[in-house]
């Protein structure tokens, strides 16, 4: 399955890298942008990057479909875009205050300016393309991208995320890569650029540098 957000997505990302001219890029991508970046070498090759993290990304593919049986029902999927059609503001401000950063588990030190944060940018991004993305993210297969990559690659992804569990992506992503290494953060939950910021940072470094 294909969806046409992931190739604009990915050949945006193209025209960039060409324009630029980079040489060795180091790819990094969060969630969707995960599978943007897939779908970028998956689509151009890999001649002009080195290295590529995916940070709790959505590959290969978070929909069940019949070679996915383990999958997400597209129910799920379904369920959001309704809830973004009938009042997007609120579906942005509970996701912040929920599964996103794990602020609806026991014990969690929750954040209102992160909350408020999450809130601005979703209100922020054009209506429409938020729609499109949550079909893009959840049912496009990068499973094809991801046998053609070729060069190192980091898998970093909390085992508590709540917005795309690892057991459907994470662990089945980095099967599937030549160079492959997978990083497990205990207890992490999906937005770990922010809850382990540092550790993220460190990790891709190191990985940079190995």
């Amino acid at each position: 399955m294909l969806c046409g957000g992931a190739l604009t997505y990915a050949d945006d990302l193209a025209t960039l890298i060409e324009t630029l001219n980079l040489e060795g890029a180091v790819l990094v991508g969060h969630s969707t942008g995960g599978g943007e970046i897939a779908r970028y070498m998956g689509r151009h090759g890999t001649k002009r990057v080195s290295k590529a993290v995916f940070v709790a990304s959505v590959v290969p593919i978070m929909m069940k479909t019949a070679t996915n049986p383990n999958g997400m029902p597209i129910e799920v999927f379904d369920n959001l875009q309704a809830a973004s059609l009938s009042n997007r503001a609120q579906l942005y401000k509970d996701f912040g205050a929920g599964p996103f950063w794990g602020f609806n588990r026991p014990g969690a030190k929750v954040s209102q300016g992160m909350i408020d944060t999450f809130w601005m940018q979703g209100m922020m991004a054009g209506h429409k393309n938020l729609y499109d993305c949550i079909k893009a993210f959840s049912q496009t297969d990068f499973t094809e991208d991801f046998k053609r990559i070729d060069i190192p690659a980091l898998v970093v992804h909390g085992d508590d995320d709540q917005v795309v569990p690892i057991d459907i992506t994470g662990r089945r992503a980095v099967k599937l890569l030549k160079h492959g290494k997978l990083l497990v953060y205990a207890g992490a939950p999906h937005g770990i650029p922010d809850t382990h910021r540092e550790k993220l940072n460190g990790d891709i470094l190191e990985f940079i540098k190995s």
